[in-house]
């Protein structure tokens, strides 16, 4: 690879694409590669998501077009040449399409590799384009991507798995990670707390939308004070944003718990607050249907607390298979018994986690530089990576 032009995401407070540059720039420089930051445009300054739930729908695709318009002009002067990577962050990149329309037409000598990192889409049954019905269109945008890019990257084995039931035919590499740069999110607290002079509290950082099924842990944090009426616990939701459902029920029950004093909210936390607040808990705790590993559970593990996850679709990967940790899907019972252990004292393995998603630019890079044959899924036995543990 001569040079690796990246294709980032527009920052989002509320986000973890608020550090997401830094953290692969450190690893760029680290790796000492020649790499440009194609920019885009914003359409405003709040650095807040208005419109949709993931990424602010506006803000994202006008961002997206802008930078392809920059990429372009990059092409057009010819900066650009076949021993080049483009590397997209997102697998949905407004105005992607013109890149196979000019490629298709130019000298061999100047068509550079492109690789995409899918963050979901229409293969997971829990995606956000399901619930506001955009499967319809969105598949047929994945399979233009699979007929032309050289590479997609996927998270975990699990969605691996959907990619292939979907029919995609492009090379697919399991990175099995997130980005995540673990020493610049500890810089952002003055020290790690030890854990016995932590809080009492549990701590729900996901978003507050169907897929992350606020249901349960609304349900756990009823049954908890039902065995446990007089003891001291405090349950709370941490957003970066002021909090919001795509399920109206949801945001009724809250209320009525926050009225309870079983709930507490921390609403529109800037980064360094939350980081604050996670290093004063005990236990960051997560219901989510699809988090596709979860920043929040390798920021959690960095920040010293403990974290506490389903053992569903790619968390026993994240988890290295980690039966103490993982608690039977939907089962109140197993993830009650398993908080309780969790509360007490720090987990033997706690760091592990943070480390290995620390790798994860790496393995990207090594992917994107011709190597990382490993991790490269194409054979038909594909599943048979799903029980390995990664680290």
């Amino acid at each position: 690879m001569r040079k690796l032009i990246y294709m980032g995401l527009e920052k989002y407070k509320s986000r973890y694409t608020f550090q997401l540059q830094d953290w692969n720039e450190a690893v760029f420089k680290k790796r000492k590669l020649d790499y440009v930051i194609v920019p885009g445009e914003t359409l405003s300054n709040d650095q807040a998501i208005v419109t949709g739930q993931v990424l602010d729908a506006h803000g994202r695709t006008y961002f997206g077009m802008s930078q392809l318009m920059n990429l372009i002009k990059m092409m057009k002067a010819g900066e650009l040449n076949n021993e080049d990577v483009i590397y997209f962050e997102d697998m949905f990149q407004p105005g992607i399409e013109s890149l196979p329309y000019i490629l298709q037409q130019i000298d061999p000598a100047f068509r550079p590799r492109i690789y995409v990192r899918c963050l979901a889409q229409s293969i997971d049954p829990d995606d956000f384009v399901h619930v506001w019905g955009m499967s319809r269109w969105m598949g047929h945008y994945e399979k233009m991507l699979d007929s032309f890019v050289d590479g997609m990257l996927a998270t975990n084995e699990e969605m691996v798995m959907h990619m292939k039931i979907a029919g995609w035919t492009a090379p697919i590499y399991n990175i099995s990670g997130l980005a995540f740069g673990k020493a610049e999110v500890q810089s952002r607290v003055t020290n790690i707390k030890p854990f016995a002079d932590r809080r009492y509290r549990v701590v729900f950082s996901a978003r507050w939308d169907q897929e992350k099924q606020p249901d349960f842990y609304m349900d756990l944090i009823e049954e908890y004070f039902a065995r446990h009426p007089e003891r001291y616990l405090e349950f709370c939701i941490c957003s970066g944003g002021w909090i919001k459902s795509n399920n109206e029920s949801y945001m009724q029950r809250t209320c009525e718990m926050v009225a309870q004093h079983k709930l507490k909210l921390y609403e529109n936390l800037e980064k360094n607050t939350y980081y604050n607040i996670v290093n004063d808990s005990r236990v960051v705790f997560n219901c989510a249907l699809q988090d596709w590993v979860s920043n929040t559970v390798s920021e959690a593990d960095a920040l010293g607390c403990n974290v506490l996850y389903p053992a569903y679709r790619s968390f026993p990967e994240t988890f290295s298979n980690d039966h103490t940790r993982l608690y039977v899907p939907w089962s109140i019972e197993d993830a009650l018994d398993k908080l309780e252990k969790l509360l007490k004292e720090p987990h033997e393995k706690m760091g592990a986690i943070s480390d290995y998603n620390n790798g994860t630019i790496d393995r990207i890079i090594d992917i994107l530089e011709g190597g990382g044959q490993s991790m490269l899924r194409m054979s038909t036995d594909y599943r048979k990576h799903t029980r390995e543990s990664k680290y």
